[in-house]
This record gives C-alpha cells, structure tokens and sequence, in this order.
C-alpha cells in the first residue's frame, strides 16, 4: 500500500485506497457513486478543489454537483470563462464585463464598439455552443506571480495586473482554454463539456447569462425582471468611474496612495446624500396633499436596516416630520400559535407568524387619528404584554416599520397605497475583483453578520455560517420576490467596506476548526477577504451603516 492513499469518501461512508498522485475525478469515477446530475467539484479535507486536483496524501473527500452552493459557483466562473473566450474569440479588440447578479443570472457588459444587436448575442451564443461541444479543457498554472503578471499585461487585461499587483502574493495561478488566458478566484469544471445548460439574452444595454436553477439543474432559472435593482447597480458602478475605480486593483492603488480617506468620505456622503433624497421625496408627497404615514422598510439579513432607519428619521426630522418607530417583533402571535416548517419547529420568519389581524387593525386606527396600546412581545413567555404604551400619530408624524416582511402585499393590505412608502435594503456590491470575476453581494452580507453574531451575539463563525443557508432560504420565499415593489431602493454597501471588514474578519475565521463542515465557507472567505488591502477604521464616521456591524456607532441598537 505504500504506492497508494487512503480515501474517506462523504458522499457513502465508504474508504478505498488509489494510486498515489489520482485526480479526483479518478477518484470520483472509482466510487462509483450515483448522483442525478453532473460532479463539478469536491471537497478535499474541507477545502474546495477542482476535479482535476491530484491528491498524494491519505485525504477526506465530499464530491459536489450544481446542487451545492460551491458547485453552482464552479460551474458558473466555468460558463462565465466560456462566455468570454466567445467574445474574444469574435470580437478581438471588444472587452467584457461580468458585472453583478440580477434577474436570476448575471448582467454583462459588451463593448464592441457599436451597439449590443441581436444578431451580436445569437453570434456569441453559437460560438459559446462549439465551445462546449469542442469539450476542451480548462488547464490550470500555477506561477511566480509576477510571470502572471507580465502573461497578463502582455494580453492588455490591466484588470488582472492591478488585482495581482496589489495581492503581496509570491505564487498564484491562472487559467487557459485553448489559446485564451483568464484568471478566476475558485475552481473551474475540468473540460466545457460539463457546461450544456445555459443561455445568452439582450438585457437592458447589455447581456444576461442564464444558468441553471439549483434545485432543479436540469433547467434554466426563469428570467425574473429586476430593472430597479439594475438601475441601483449601474448607479453605483457609474459614481465609481467618475472615481477612477473599476475593480479591486484599483481601489487598492487608490489606497497605496494615500486616498483611503477621501474614498470613504465620498462614500458615506453619497450615502448621506441618497438618504436624503428619500427623506425629501417622503416630505414632498405630503406637501401635494399625500402624506406617508407609515415608511416600511425591508431587505435581507445584514443589510443594515436598522441603521438606515435611524438616518432616514433623522432626515425626515429635518423636514420637520416626526419619525416614531414601530418594531414588527411586537406583533408576533403566541407562541403555540405560530406556524412550523417542515422539519417541525418554529418558523418565525413566516409571515404568518405575525398577528397582521391586530397589527392591520391597530395601523388603521391610528391612521383615523385614533390612539391605540401598542404591544411587546415577551420573548420568554412567547406572549404579548400590555405595558401602557400609547400611541396617537399627530399631522406631522410619520411611523417607521423595519423587517423582512414590510414589502409584502399582505403585510398592510388594508392600508392605502398612497399612505405608504415602501423602501427595500440590501448591500448591492457594485466593484468586482476584475472584469470577469464580481464580489457575490451574499458574501458581503454574510462577513457582516459573522463579526456582528461574534460582536454582540456570542456566535462563532461556524455557526453562523452553518445557519446562513437556512436564511437565504427564508429570504428567496419572503423577501426577495417583493423587492421591486419598492418604492426606491436604497444600496448600503459601502465602496470601502471589505478593506475595513478584513481586520475584523480574519481573526473570526481562523477559530473555525478545520475539521468541521463550516472549514469550506471560512476558508473561501477568508481567500477572498485577502484581495483587499486592509484600512482602518478609524476614519469610519459613527453615523456609518458598517458601525452597526463593528461598533462605535452613535446610534443605540
């Protein structure tokens, strides 16, 4: 046996022993194991590999279809490399952008040098097709940086010299598909014959890659319009142009040289400036005769919700309203009253676990001018309580409701349209690590949290990380389908955030124990986190959104 390792297979609890030096996919095919769609990558000792990765140690291994987060990830940085060999390979001056996610795929910029055509995406979809049918391989390289470096400049891709440049990295590795030379920050399929569902549509200015739904591979995500959200993405990619910061790599040179303070002043007073903008838009619609009575305010997990009510109320204070604030939580049902999930326990992010009969009542009373005793939840006897807290809502004042709910239709349906005005949160990342490699707005969401649940929680990052899947679930069936509802929608992502959040993160990752599921995320993480050079947060302001998740704020939580 000493010409072979041992290895632990996850996916059937089984153990074999393979030639030393095996690819996993050797592996893979020496199991035998029996999924219903395609392995595009594993899990090796709980770090993400590639299929083609050789192991020459006894290992633990987890093999990973689209199903996975991790494999969806794999196979779409494998389909967007796909997308831009076609481009290149037809349009060899043109330059691509894979800019952020939206409409259940990911928006694309072409430049050509005329107008996106139709005839333009059919061309690049046909190439993309022989591509794949060519099943050619993805080959990975592994250098000195500086040799990646010089094969980069050497192709004019500058976005890829600046992100390298500003890494510190002594090696790094790049990717090759045919003649074409790209750089991705994960794994990729072994060869594009894994990469037969997708699709290629004009969207807006630009494309829209479809790819597959995870739950059910064998088909395409509908494509759901989201021109709201489109338009806040574009919004913030055109105000870091005029900045000079396309990528990472830019924004880490900015830094170099000494303008960390001047890119977060401008980031927070763009913020300030969209806050603003909201307030006086609310002010405005009482003075034609149509006062907001009641700004709801929704978004997903960390996204800074909280914050942004406190700024919008001191905003609308300065238009002479009163802001009074209304806490969702107050109004869940008993506790044996609230619906249960599948797996039989309490589902408190069903919207049925709220009283909207009491909740929809109340609200109409004080909109008549009524005064009503407003509730607290005792969360220890899962009751309601009455502690002599009365309301009665004045001309000038305005109620602020915050919570993952506050968009959805059945929430307030006996409330008239004009009395509200509906706001939708989320940190929209809106600079990518290079032209063909964007920063998931999950991820971003997701460092927040693990330092707040470490900071105020008493979380680990294991745990939180081990409940991030079951949130994005409640977020895909109660919040994310009514986010273009909104009435505006407002970006709380911040420009400089990952360069201040990495100080505060490493630390939070590195306790994660490597042999627990968990390890895989951390890691990734922790990999990613690394791009950005890291600032401190002492020039951070203590009005800023990233407050509410590292400390320091003015404002009381």
């Amino acid at each position: 046996m000493n010409n072979k390792v041992k290895i632990w297979c996850k996916n059937n609890n089984n153990s074999e022993y393979f030639p030393i030096g095996s690819t996993l996919l050797e592996i893979y095919e020496g199991f035998q194991l029996d999924f219903p769609y395609p392995v595009v990558s594993a899990k090796v000792n709980n770090r993400s590999e590639g299929l083609r990765f050789r192991v020459y140690n006894n290992k633990d291994v987890e093999f990973l279809d689209v199903r996975t987060s991790s494999g969806m990830r794999t196979y779409v940085r494998s389909l967007c490399f796909v997308l831009y060999k076609a481009v290149h390979d037809l349009y060899p001056t043109g330059k691509l952008n894979v800019e952020h996610p939206v409409s259940k795929g990911y928006f694309c910029n072409l430049h050509i040098g005329h107008s996106v055509m139709q005839a333009d995406v059919d061309a690049i979809k046909q190439r993309m097709n022989e591509i794949v049918a060519a099943d050619m391989h993805f080959r990975r390289t592994e250098c000195h940086t500086e040799e990646a470096i010089r094969i980069f400049g050497e192709q004019g891709m500058d976005d890829k010299v600046k992100l390298l440049r500003t890494t510190g990295s002594l090696y790094t590795y790049y990717y090759t598909l045919g003649e074409t030379v790209d750089y991705y920050y994960g794994n990729l399929v072994p060869s594009t014959g894994y990469l037969k569902l997708f699709d290629l549509v004009l969207y807006d200015d630009g494309l829209l890659l479809r790819v597959p739904n995870r739950s059910h591979p064998d088909r395409l995500e509908e494509v759901v319009r989201q021109e709201k959200m489109l338009d806040v993405f574009k919004e913030h990619v055109h105000w870091n142009h005029i900045m000079g910061l396309s990528n990472v790599g830019d924004f880490n040179l900015a830094c170099a040289a000494g303008h960390a303070t001047d890119l977060i002043n401008v980031a927070e007073a763009l913020q300030e400036k969209k806050i603003a903008r909201i307030a006086d838009e609310i002010y405005r619609r009482g003075q034609e005769g149509k006062p907001v009575r009641v700004a709801l305010i929704a978004g997903p997990s960390s996204s800074g919700k909280t914050t942004f009510s406190k700024r919008l109320s001191v905003q609308l204070m300065t238009n002479g309203l009163i802001p009074y604030p209304i806490s969702l939580d107050n109004y869940f049902v008993e506790r044996e009253q609230t619906p249960r999930d599948e797996n039989g326990d309490y589902d408190y992010e069903s919207l049925h676990a709220l009283d909207l009969d009491l909740f929809n009542r109340q609200l109409q009373s004080l909109l008549r001018g009524e005064e009503v005793e407003l509730p607290r939840f005792n969360f220890a006897t899962g009751s309601k309580e009455y502690r002599g807290d009365k309301l009665r809502l004045n001309d000038n004042m305005i109620l602020i409701m915050e919570g993952i709910h506050a968009l959805n239709p059945e929430l307030t349906p006996q409330i008239p349209a004009e009395s509200k005005y509906k706001i939708y949160v989320s940190a929209l990342t809106s600079i990518s690590l290079d032209d063909h490699n964007w920063i998931p707005t999950t991820d971003n969401r997701l460092v927040r949290r693990i330092i707040r649940d470490f900071n105020y929680r008493g979380y680990s990052a294991q745990e939180t990380i081990s409940r991030w899947e079951s949130v994005r679930a409640g977020e895909d069936r109660w919040i994310f389908p009514y986010q273009e509802h909104a009435d505006v929608m407002f970006n709380s992502a911040l420009l400089f955030e990952f360069a201040v959040l990495r100080s505060h993160i490493e630390p939070i990752l590195n306790n994660v124990p490597r042999n627990c599921p968990e390890y895989a995320e951390a890691y990734r993480l922790l990999k990613f986190i690394k791009y950005s050079t890291p600032i401190q947060d002492k020039e951070i302001p203590p009005t800023s959104l990233i407050r509410e998740f590292l400390g320091g704020s003015s404002f009381k939580y």
